[in-house]
């Protein structure tokens, strides 16, 4: 029987760092808003034509620019990225798969998403994920500074996510990093969410705790490794101006 795969793109950041009045998946790259770019590889990917939009206090000026286009979901407090998947669960809840994307991640193609869903089927993983590697965090790749670090123990095996707030400095000099952008076992998703704690230094519940939670049970996990210019999330005006040179380049 074919798996039944949905892609739920958490776009309900307020985006304060933009310093801009545009919500941050409205903000323009490469001549058209972010959310755009997701949007139309997802559709490209064939695993979803109509994926759900996770929208938060800015969601009703997402909803006009994307009408039709998508099926939405309310954060209602941004109580972080666990919370707002939850926020999602009565509308991809009968999904035998979750892929979870981000709508300030223009960048990741179709391809790269059926890798994701593909690796997800063959392994018969609990979760399959993303990774990026840099090779330092100097010029354009300061980008990755802050992002969480993969962590890794014998024979290579995922160990856990450690978000950079909350990572030692050993940990922060660990360059594979976690754009944290997943496919997750529906089943299990939703038997495991609930059980998120927001006892770090955002008091949010991070969807990334997930992994090793699925690390603490035995369940199978592994990853896809994908090129730092494609994973690119924009969160500032100087990632923005990062993201139009990258793509000024593959044109």
């Amino acid at each position: 029987m074919e798996k039944k795969f949905r892609i739920v793109i958490l776009a309900a950041g307020k985006g304060k760092r933009m310093k801009s009045d545009v919500p941050k998946a409205l903000t323009m790259v490469g001549g058209k808003p972010i959310l755009q770019h997701i949007i139309e590889n997802v559709r490209a990917s064939g695993l979803d034509t109509k994926p759900v939009i996770v929208i938060g206090s800015e969601g009703q000026r997402i909803c006009d620019a994307f009408n039709g286009g998508c099926e939405y979901a309310v954060q209602k407090k941004q109580l972080g990225t666990g919370d707002a998947l939850r926020s999602a669960k009565h509308v991809v809840e009968k999904a035998d798969a979750v892929i979870v994307l981000y709508g300030d991640h223009p960048f990741v193609s179709a391809k790269t998403i059926q890798k994701l869903a593909s690796r997800h089927l063959e392994r018969k993983n609990i979760i399959t994920m993303m990774t990026a590697i840099v090779p330092s965090f100097n010029g354009w790749y300061r980008a990755f500074a802050h992002w969480g670090r993969v962590l890794r123990g014998k024979n290579s095996h995922i160990m856990g996510i450690q978000e950079y707030k909350d990572a030692n400095d050993d940990q922060k000099n660990i360059h594979e990093l976690n754009p944290a952008l997943f496919c997750f076992d529906g089943k299990w998703l939703w038997e495991n969410i609930d059980n998120l704690s927001n006892k770090n230094a955002q008091e949010e519940y991070y969807l990334t705790d997930l992994v090793a939670r699925a690390v603490e049970q035995g369940e199978k996990l592994s990853s896809i490794s994908v090129a730092p210019e494609e994973v690119i999330g924009i969160n500032t005006q100087e990632e923005r101006e990062i993201a139009e040179e990258l793509l000024a380049k593959t044109r």
